[in-house]
């Protein structure tokens, strides 16, 4: 059950590390500064409210939502496919993988993580403080999640020194306030600088359509790539912006931690020997066996979902014809 995932010491840590984080900023360093009585202090604490509480929304999506596991009854249409069936040593994104761990198939960009016990689609990592893996389904929510604890930290860095510096670091004597001021401020530069640089990071592997496995295993890649004399090229990358929608959806939702595809309950398994991508006059659309799959708006979307290995469509929507499928 996935409410279990908040029985981890880690997730509990986060819990009592927003709430430290939150009561020192408001009740403390802007109650100093402005005062919550005035408008500048009740300005300050709502602002800081609403983006705590976009923190605490983005947290619990991200334990809450699984990232993605591949059904134990995948089966990849081997007949139809043009390469092999290889093990999980080869690291071929057009070949057919199954993992020796769980005895499964599984697509391109998915590996088993050795914590959850099973494979999870476009795996970037498996965080400890989420207690649960970062993969297909919640990836977006984990980043949205990093972007709003930057931006929290950063405006609590902020009060804190607008407060020392509206005192003039003068506490008539209060040396333990001080110790505390200090302490205060250096943990929260620290975790301003942390999920700043754990931000940059992620935003950096969104524009190459990267996960950090996929980074990794690039770096190893480009290398033994140079030292044939060879040039190594993601086989994800569209382009900048074409990476950033597949993952952020479209500009009006890039900042919001809910996943705009649905669930893995929802998700159609097909092969991808057999799907196509065809043009009407005004849309992309995608067939199996020749009969349509869904209406697809851009190119972009039809590309993104065929990189990611799997077709995907909503089960409640599918046209009557494919009942049987």
């Amino acid at each position: 059950m996935e409410w279990k995932r908040f029985l981890s010491i880690p997730v509990f840590s986060v819990f009592l590390l927003m709430g430290f984080v939150y009561f020192i900023t408001v009740f403390i360093f802007i109650e100093d500064w402005v005062g919550l009585q005035s408008s500048a202090g009740i300005l300050n604490a709502m602002i800081f409210t609403f983006m705590a509480s976009l923190c605490l929304f983005s947290f619990v999506v991200c334990v809450l939502t699984e990232p993605g596991y591949v059904p134990s009854p995948y089966v990849p249409d081997v007949e139809g496919a043009a390469v092999p069936l290889h093990q999980e040593p080869h690291n071929n994104s057009s070949q057919l993988r199954q993992c020796d761990k769980c005895c499964t198939y599984k697509p391109p960009r998915a590996h088993h993580c050795r914590i959850c016990r099973r494979c999870v689609l476009r795996m970037d990592h498996h965080c400890l403080w989420i207690n649960n893996c970062v993969g297909y389904w919640n990836y977006k929510a984990f980043v949205i999640l990093v972007l709003y604890a930057t931006i929290a930290s950063i405006y609590s860095s902020v009060m804190i020194i607008s407060c020392a510096l509206q005192k003039n670091w003068n506490f008539s004597g209060r040396v333990p306030m001080k110790i505390f001021f200090a302490i205060s401020g250096a943990m929260m530069l620290g975790l301003s600088i942390t999920f700043g640089t754990l931000l940059g990071f992620h935003i950096y592997l969104i524009s190459c359509n990267m996960t950090t496995i996929e980074n990794y295993e690039g770096i190893r890649a480009a290398w033994l790539a140079r030292k044939s004399g060879h040039s190594y090229r993601h086989p994800f990358n569209l382009s900048v912006y074409k990476n950033i929608t597949s993952v952020l959806a479209d500009i009006y939702f890039w900042v919001e931690a809910i996943q705009l595809t649905g669930n893995n309950a929802s998700v159609l398994w097909i092969s991808l020997s057999r799907v196509q991508l065809k043009k009407d006059d005004r849309s992309f659309f995608l067939t199996y066996n020749n009969k349509p799959l869904f209406i697809i708006p851009t190119r972009v979307q039809a590309m993104v979902l065929l990189c990611e290995g799997i077709i995907s469509c909503d089960i409640n929507h599918r046209p009557k014809e494919l009942a049987s499928l």
